[in-house]
């Protein structure tokens, strides 16, 4: 199990201190960590390779588009 970061770092380079945002931060990243886990069990359970599961879901990891991302 990978636990939440101990600190996440700002755009400013700065450690975020807000106490909402990484209590937000820390639930977000469960929520992925468990719904990713529950893909990848599955996967795995319906016959997928494992190695190719863990590149496909960094595949859609590195897909994601940013917020400030202008279109």
């Amino acid at each position: 199990m990978n636990p939440a970061p101990t600190s996440w770092p700002g755009a400013d380079g700065a450690p975020i201190s807000c106490r909402e945002k990484l209590k937000m931060l820390a639930e977000n990243h469960e929520e992925a960590r468990q719904a990713l886990q529950d893909v990848f069990e599955d996967a795995v359970l319906m016959g997928v390779d494992e190695a190719a599961m863990r590149r496909i879901l960094a595949e859609l990891v590195d897909g994601l588009v940013s917020p400030k991302r202008k279109p």
